[in-house]
């Protein structure tokens, strides 16, 4: 990895450390989910990086991919909060999650945590995924829960948040064997139900497909603001300004030129912690970006 591709890495990292740590106080029953989402995409802004996606805070059942939508107006109740939260600088990306619990289930979040303890621990040139998912979900099951089997960690490249390798969150037959300059997010699942989850009714974010020709104005205006300012990264509903949005959004997904990233929730309704953070795996072992 050349050295300004690093330096990147390594400060996204620390930024996305910092405003995870200052957004964690700010979780609270009455608290509106928009304030801290603002409170970090406007942080992450304000120490030199970029949301590399939409502040992700998802409740109890849902895994992943909830974040407020323009009106914002529901607070957190008693729930298991997930804040997921990603940096870029330059088009190098951090990713990482904490589950702040407001619902008085505190192992169910211990046991995420010391599954991604127990996965990066591992983590060096050489290692197949397989045993890392080994790892998770014997740290896991060992409080008692299941492994969200069908959600896994991810590869990191540039404007890219979700690439190869997948890093399994439970024990499979075959996986990739990293090597030296990768960059992974290993994000556990932890669950106190069926270990599966599947698509939910919300969308508030979006994603670039395809740089297609569009013939109506307000959806080829829209499209080039995407694809300048986001480019292949995801990006929420409530950033986007101007005129029927709504119409010109549903004209894009009609064409194929951007896709949906619907909410991720567990089959039965049940509650799910996740932890995460990004490594970079080096000649001799690895280095967390995004330690607090």
């Amino acid at each position: 990895m050349d050295a300004e591709a690093l330096d990147k890495y390594r400060t996204a990292g620390k930024i996305l450390a910092e405003v995870c740590r200052e957004a964690k106080p700010k979780v609270g029953v009455d608290v509106p989910l928009i304030e801290v989402a603002e409170f970090v995409e406007g942080s992450i802004r304000a120490k030199g990086g970029q949301p590399a996606f939409p502040c992700n805070i998802s409740l109890d059942r849902i895994a992943a991919h909830y974040t407020p939508g323009p009106k914002g107006e529901s607070t957190f109740g008693e729930s298991m909060a997930k804040l997921d939260i990603g940096v870029h600088v330059g088009g190098y990306i951090a990713d990482a999650a904490v589950t702040v619990d407001l619902s008085g289930h505190p192992e169910l979040v211990e046991a995420s945590q010391a599954a991604l303890d127990a996965a990066i621990a591992l983590v060096k040139p050489g290692v197949n995924t397989s045993e890392i998912g080994a790892a998770i979900e014997k740290a896991i099951t060992g409080y008692g829960y299941k492994p969200v089997a069908n959600l896994t960690g991810h590869g990191l490249k540039r404007y890219l948040a979700h690439e190869e390798p997948a890093v399994p969150n439970r024990r499979i037959e075959k996986g990739y064997v990293l090597k030296e300059d990768d960059v992974i997010a290993i994000e556990p699942f932890a669950t106190d139900g069926s270990g599966r989850i599947s698509e939910g009714p919300i969308n508030e974010i979006f994603g670039l497909t395809s740089r297609k020709p569009v013939r109506i104005p307000q959806a080829r205006d829209l499209l080039k603001e995407i694809d300048d300012k986001y480019k292949t990264l995801p990006f929420a509903r409530r950033w986007l300004e101007g005129e029927r949005i709504d119409f010109a959004l549903s004209q894009l997904l009609r064409v194929g030129a951007i896709h949906r990233y619907p909410i991720l929730w567990e089959v039965e309704g049940a509650l799910v912690s996740q932890a995460e953070h990004t490594v970079m795996v080096t000649d001799d072992g690895c280095e967390v970006t995004t330690k607090i």
